[in-house]
């Protein structure tokens, strides 16, 4: 893209900071709104884990200063995490990491920024849908978190919302519009209408908008990855947006498509309204997203860090084809195993074995694409860099979280490890230590090109050690706990059954034998988020104060992002670009440097007749 991309373009503040259509604007606008979710959301796990490890004790005020002391008298007794509030930062917690924290990192961040630089693209293909997918991200997500402050709290029914307990909760409040529950539903329709603007442009830009040269072959991985990552949520989001437009209909009209007859309540008796509605109906249609949901969130980390390997390693990608038609199946394969989370549901051994070999099967896919990576580490003159030592690390944590999803195949195993802390350490150890490390490798990767600066080295270590150690600490010990049975939903963590100290509670005996791993894991959380401190410290001083770049290619990379100026402008190319080789052509022997570019044209053979005499005749002296 020529010069010409910068003339006449003279935005103004609002333009450019709030309302803008440019990708790399709307890329940061999305990752400074996801990482502040992300601390919102690791906060109410703090809470959680003070109400697990200590129940019997009042929140501490080093954790309880945000909150208003209306707010604590109504939602603390005594200063202690009642069950309902517990419920209530549960759902929050699950919904903001996902919904509104990693999948907007990831996707809306990192996709939207180094996708179009990546094709030689001058921008997304519908700037202004991109704004729009932007800002219904954020309007969705702070009506979710505002409903905090309202007369019922915000949604208590966790982050899966299973009616019918989510369909009759709030429903004493006489104004159904603000009610936690209600605003849950419909910060979740405005969240899911942003994803589909996105998937579209994403899947537009990508198959129009490559630069001359880019075949679908020399895409680089991170591409693939988001073409994969938009088609799954062109497909997937829609059955969950019904759902909630039809639970919304429930709440304020008195429908009855996910209450069944006869739905009887303690406060109600027989509920009125309720009759041949399914709650089994909306668990297929959550999940029918939930399970490629896995896959919107991990795919742009193993995108980074696909990226990230081949560039410190100074060698190809090893299995490049292999991964792109692994990622290919991945997504084909996630759409069909989304059953396995609902084997308690009486679905019947036929329907029960359907599940569990597509569940086994679309671990080959992941697999390929752990083993390709960790295979390219091999013979590589590796730079430890700060981007590859958290790149290195996703590799085994990623692989911790898939081994231990593994039994959950089987629904044997699983009617005992169902709604156990095991499934919640297999399911973070992938989302937390696995997709987190690999994005925040995508950070410290892409920042210089970002803002022009390094972040801090120093910083960086001590951001990530720390890290890698506490979290270990946070969720190995859950597997150990969910193995002897200890439920997700324990408030008090299981105190109450070791309080019974009969002779037959055989129960609360096992309970009482892991349950000091409860405070372990919290001390571990809460030291986790003083390790954090340095990662907040280094995003914003760096911004300012960090070592500028000396060059548009500071990492020696060969794809194309790395050809814009630093940091690009309106248009993103200053000349015509065009695409002359694959994303990974490092260290070729033909070559003096030990990369090449994919921008770089190739040199034309000589026509003028060489000086050089013939080697034979050289030899021959």
């Amino acid at each position: 893209m020529s010069d010409h991309h910068d003339d006449h373009h003279n935005p103004n503040f609002i333009q450019k900071y709030i309302f803008s259509t440019d990708h790399k604007m709307i890329g940061i606008q999305y990752g400074i709104t996801a990482l502040l979710f992300l601390l919102f959301g690791f906060f109410l796990m703090m809470v959680m884990r003070w109400s697990i490890a200590y129940p019997n004790e009042p929140l501490p005020e080093w954790l309880g200063w945000v909150f208003t002391d209306e707010w604590k008298g109504r939602w603390l007794i005594d200063g202690k995490v009642t069950g309902e509030t517990y419920n209530m930062f549960g759902a929050m917690h699950g919904t903001i990491m996902v919904f509104l924290g990693v999948v907007p990192l990831g996707f809306g961040a990192f996709g939207n920024y180094v996708t179009p630089l990546q094709i030689g693209a001058p921008d997304m293909a519908f700037p202004k849908l991109n704004m729009m997918s932007y800002w219904l991200y954020l309007i969705g997500g702070l009506m979710m978190c505002g409903s905090f402050f309202l007369e019922s709290g915000t949604a208590k029914s966790g982050w899966t919302n299973y009616p019918p307990l989510s369909a009759l909760a709030d429903s004493q409040h006489p104004n159904q519009f603000f009610t936690g529950q209600t605003q849950w539903l419909l910060g979740l329709v405005m969240l899911i209408s942003s994803s589909l603007l996105g998937s579209v442009n994403f899947i537009t830009t990508i198959i129009n908008l490559r630069a001359k040269g880019m075949t679908w072959m020399r895409m680089p991985f991170f591409v693939w990855a988001m073409l994969v990552t938009g088609f799954l949520l062109l497909l997937a989001f829609p059955p969950l947006e019904v759902a909630g437009i039809m639970q919304v209909v429930d709440r304020f009209f008195g429908s009855s498509f996910f209450q069944p007859t006869g739905l009887y309540t303690s406060a109600q008796g027989v509920v009125e309204q309720a009759g041949g509605g399914s709650p089994l109906l909306f668990q297929h249609l959550f999940w029918f997203l939930g399970h490629p949901e896995v896959y919107v969130l991990l795919l742009p980390a193993i995108a980074c860090v696909a990226e990230i390997i081949p560039c410190n390693t100074r060698k190809p990608l090893w299995g490049y084809k292999s991964m792109v038609y692994a990622v290919l199946v991945l997504g084909f394969l996630s759409f069909i195993v989304w059953a396995h989370h609902m084997y308690l549901t009486g679905m019947g051994p036929s329907v029960s074995t359907f599940f569990q070999t597509t569940t086994v099967l679309i671990s080959v896919p992941s697999v390929i694409l752990i083993t390709s990576m960790i295979i390219s580490l091999w013979g590589g003159s590796i730079r430890f860099t700060m981007p590859m030592i958290w790149a290195c690390a996703f590799l085994p944590m990623f692989g911790i979280g898939g081994l231990t999803g593994l039994p959950l195949a089987f629904n044997l195993v699983d009617l005992h490890l169902h709604d156990t802390y095991y499934v919640i350490g297999h399911f973070h150890y992938v989302v937390a230590p696995g997709i987190l490390f690999g994005l925040f490798a995508g950070i410290y990767h892409w920042y210089p090109k970002m803002f022009g600066r390094h972040m801090n080295n120093f910083l960086g270590h001590l951001h990530f050690w720390p890290s890698l150690i506490l979290i270990n600490f946070v969720f190995f010990p859950m597997l150990i706990q969910g193995m002897a049975g200890f439920h997700r939903r324990w408030y008090n963590g299981g105190d109450a059954y070791v309080q019974d100290k009969g002779g037959e509670n055989v129960y609360g005996q096992t309970v009482a034998e892991y349950i000091d791993l409860n405070q372990v894991m919290s001390v571990a959380v809460f030291l986790l988020a003083l390790a954090q401190l340095p990662f907040i410290i280094n995003l914003f001083t760096a911004w300012f104060s960090g070592k500028k770049v000396t060059s548009d290619n500071p990492w020696d990379a060969t794809t194309l992002e790395w050809a814009t100026p630093t940091p690009p402008g309106h248009g993103n190319f200053t000349f015509d670009i065009a695409t002359y080789r694959g994303p990974y052509e490092y260290s070729r022997p033909d070559r003096e440097e030990d990369f090449t570019p994919q921008w770089e044209a190739p040199k034309k053979p000589s026509t003028e007749p060489s000086t050089e005499e013939p080697v034979e005749a050289k030899d021959a002296h």
